[in-house]
C-alpha cells in the first residue's frame, strides 16, 4: 500500500501533499515485468495520478490519464477511482535507454518531449470533464504541473521520483505537491517555491526514511490527513463478458473456430480470461 499525507502550510495559504508509492510501483513491476526505465516513467505517472485521485469526493468518481509521447516507452495509461485503487500500464514495458547526462534514468527519453497528457474525470455529471496539455519536458512532474496550470487554472509545484535498486525492484517512490490556495500571499508562494527545491531527490528521501522521515525533517508538528492508495485492478469476468457480447455472435464463434478459444488479457494486471466454445454458448444463452 502507499500513503498520502495532506495539510495546509503558512496559515492556510499553501496546500501540501506528500506521497509514498513504493509498493504501488513494485506491484506494477511485478505485473508488467518492467525495465527500470519503464518502471520510473510509469511509477512517476501513477504517483501523480494518486495525487489527482485523492481530491475526488464521490464514491463513483473515476479518473483516467493518458500520456501519448514520442519516446521509446510509448503510451502510458493510468486510472484510479475515488477509493484510490490505482492501476496502469506502459506500452513498451521493456523500454531501455542509456542513462542521461546526469547519470539518471532517461525518463524524458522514455516518455518523449512531444505529445500530450489527456485527463478524463467522471465526476457524476452529465458529461465527463476532459482536459489536456502538451508535454513540455517528458520528466512527468513538470508536465503534470503544466497540466494543472493551463487546464485547471491551478498553479502547482510538483516533485516526483522513482528509485530502482540493484535487484530491479523499487526502493523508493513518491512525490511532493504544493498548490497555493485562493488569496495566498506572495510571501507564502515564495516560501513554497523554496520548499519544493528541497525535494529534487525525493525518491532517495523516501528510501532512507519513508514519509515519516520527510515529515520529521521538514514538517514536524504539522497535522496531516492520511489516505491509502493501492495498486488494484478492477477487471472481472462479468466485465469481460459484457465486452465480448458487444462483438456479436458471428465474430465470437469465428474466433473460437479459428483459435479453439478466445483469450482476453487485462492491460492492467496479469489476469487472463479464457472462453471455449461452451463458454461462448453460455455467454449467448445457448447452453440448453
Amino acid at each position: 500500500m502507499g500513503k498520502i499525507l495532506k495539510t495546509l502550510l503558512y496559515g492556510g495559504d499553501i496546500s501540501l501533499s506528500l506521497l509514498e508509492t513504493t509498493d504501488i510501483v513494485n506491484t506494477a513491476i511485478e505485473y508488467h515485468k518492467l525495465s527500470p526505465l519503464a518502471a520510473a516513467a510509469l511509477g512517476r505517472t501513477m504517483t501523480a495520478v494518486a495525487f489527482m485521485a485523492s481530491s475526488m469526493k464521490n464514491e463513483d468518481d473515476k479518473l483516467s490519464v493518458t500520456i501519448t509521447g514520442d519516446g521509446v516507452g510509448g503510451q502510458i495509461v493510468v486510472c484510479s477511482d475515488s477509493a484510490l485503487h490505482i492501476r496502469g500500464y506502459i506500452e513498451n514495458p521493456q523500454a531501455d535507454l542509456p542513462l542521461n547526462k546526469f547519470g539518471k534514468l532517461d525518463v524524458a527519453g522514455c516518455v518523449g518531449k512531444r505529445g500530450r497528457i489527456s485527463v478524463v474525470k467522471n465526476l457524476g455529471l452529465k458529461e465527463p470533464y476532459t482536459g489536456s496539455c502538451h508535454i513540455i519536458s517528458g520528466e512527468i512532474a513538470e508536465d503534470f504541473a503544466s497540466y494543472y496550470t493551463f487546464s485547471e487554472q491551478q498553479p502547482t509545484g510538483m516533485a516526483l521520483g522513482v528509485k530502482i535498486g540493484k535487484d530491479l525492484s523499487c526502493v523508493g517512490a513518491g512525490g511532493v505537491v504544493l498548490q497555493p490556495m485562493p488569496g495566498a500571499t506572495e510571501e507564502s508562494i515564495d516560501k513554497a517555491e523554496k520548499l519544493l527545491s528541497e525535494f529534487s531527490q525525493v525518491s532517495s528521501m523516501i528510501e532512507d526514511g519513508g514519509l515519516d522521515g520527510v515529515v520529521e525533517k521538514f514538517f514536524k508538528g504539522e497535522t496531516f490527513e492520511e489516505y491509502t492508495p493501492v495498486y488494484k485492478c478492477n477487471c472481472s469476468k462479468e466485465y469481460v463478458d459484457k465486452v465480448l457480447i458487444t462483438l456479436g455472435e458471428k465474430e465470437l464463434y469465428d474466433s473460437v473456430k479459428k483459435d479453439g478459444k478466445i483469450e482476453v488479457v487485462c492491460h492492467f494486471c496479469p489476469k487472463k480470461y479464457t472462453y471455449l466454445k461452451e463458454d461462448v454458448d453460455a455467454l449467448l444463452g445457448k447452453n440448453g
